[in-house]
């Protein structure tokens, strides 16, 4: 059996707003392998841009437990949980989030200037970043800008960059939502097999059933916490 990369048992988010406490998150739990690509539903204000954010290592559980590949992150310092954003998590975006006057070229190999791979020469960075264009078939875009670029394209540019660490976890959010139904099975196609062959695990949090119908699982988030759909 594949290890675990995430679990997560009995985690709640509640904010102060004001003098009103407001439960985000109740009573979550769930635990995915290696090797798994899961898809997240849930209705607006279901809570789950808050346990993105969790997972993601950019917010913390008020109760409950996160484990990241056996390591409790809830009890780690900030730079600790930098660490593991920058170089065990990958983040794929609706919106893409390029920066638009830099070539794909320099957008994929940007994570790797704020890791601990920085120590390894401008060269080595640009070759890692190209050989990542091109395993998603743009090689011959890596000086095209974002605004040169279809929207299929962009959105492979932001997998390639968040591959570029190989990390253990990918966490895409609304990854299709901008994209026209032939570019957007592309690129669940492509996430897909990056997860199959990496032997990573994948998130996809999304309102599509289409997108969802491609997850080897499907869970719903309610304001009771996770169900497994079906």
């Amino acid at each position: 059996m594949q290890p675990s990369v995430i679990e997560i048992d009995d985690l709640t988010r509640t904010y102060l707003v004001g003098d009103v406490d407001v439960h985000a998150l109740r009573g979550v739990s769930l635990k995915i392998r290696r090797g798994e690509f899961v898809a997240i539903m849930g209705a607006s204000g279901s809570g789950k841009s808050t346990l993105m954010a969790i997972l993601g290592c950019l917010d913390r559980p008020t109760s409950g437990t996160y484990l990241f590949e056996g390591v409790d992150v809830a009890k780690l310092s900030e730079p600790a949980l930098a660490d593991i954003r920058g170089r065990r998590l990958g983040f794929v975006f609706q919106s893409f989030n390029l920066l638009t006057r830099t070539s794909a070229l320099e957008n994929v190999a940007l994570p790797l200037f704020y890791s601990n791979t920085a120590t390894r020469g401008r060269s080595a960075r640009f070759a890692l970043a190209r050989a990542s264009l091109n395993l998603l078939g743009l090689g011959d875009c890596e000086r095209n800008t974002p605004g040169q670029l279809s929207g299929g394209q962009q959105q492979r540019v932001a997998i390639a960059r968040a591959l570029i660490n190989a990390p253990s976890l990918l966490l895409a959010d609304e990854p299709t939502g901008n994209l026209d139904p032939e570019s957007a099975a592309q690129v669940l196609a492509l996430l897909r097999e990056q997860v199959k062959t990496r032997n990573a695990a994948c998130i996809l949090v999304t309102h599509s059933q289409a997108a969802a119908a491609t997850a080897d699982r499907i869970v719903i988030l309610t304001a009771q916490g996770l169900r497994e759909a079906g």
